[in-house]
């Protein structure tokens, strides 16, 4: 994803939106506490983004483009392995666990994202399921639920979370 349909302020305004959800989470961004951020009064921001959801479009638009390389990568390095592009996609949502939650946690703004973004998170996953659609939404809903759990710490602590990763993709993928 390139940034070209983005001014350069309205970058810096998306970045330093992005530093306060990973810091602070998500009740932590708001208008006026990004302006603060970026020492100007709340009003300027209205220039670049029409108010928060479209901020927050915006920084669902990054999670998914850096997703999106990361399962890219991880099937490069092993084409059609499940097991690397969960391992892929849960390290950058552990990585990132606000923006992930912001992302994931609320209807995807399908009409204001750029177009392709969605398809081209997907496809990694779809190639490995041999374009089986229906495996695809599977094993991610399992992998989501799985990245959820753990980000909310709803495992136990002596949990083997590697060991149910392996026996869930098994089970949707033998």
């Amino acid at each position: 994803m390139t940034d070209d349909r983005l001014t350069p302020r309205a970058r810096e305004i998306a970045a330093v939106a992005r530093e306060l959800l990973e810091e602070s989470g998500p009740a932590a961004l708001t208008m006026r506490t990004l302006a603060d951020r970026l020492g100007i009064k709340a009003p300027s921001l209205y220039k670049h983004f029409p108010d928060k959801q479209a901020v927050e479009v915006e920084l669902t638009a990054r999670m998914l483009a850096e997703s999106a390389e990361a399962l890219e990568a991880a099937e490069a390095r092993a084409p059609g392995s499940l097991e690397a592009l969960a391992g892929a996609y849960r390290a950058y949502a552990l990585a990132h666990p606000h923006l992930y939650c912001l992302a994931t946690e609320r209807p995807l703004p399908r009409a204001q994202l750029p177009a392709g973004l969605e398809d081209r998170a997907a496809l990694p996953l779809l190639r490995a399921c041999a374009g089986d659609l229906d495996l695809a939404r599977a094993v991610w809903a399992f992998a989501h639920g799985m990245v959820i759990l753990e980000i909310h710490g709803r495992f136990p602590g002596d949990a083997d979370l590697g060991a149910a990763w392996k026996r869930g993709l098994k089970a949707l993928h033998p």
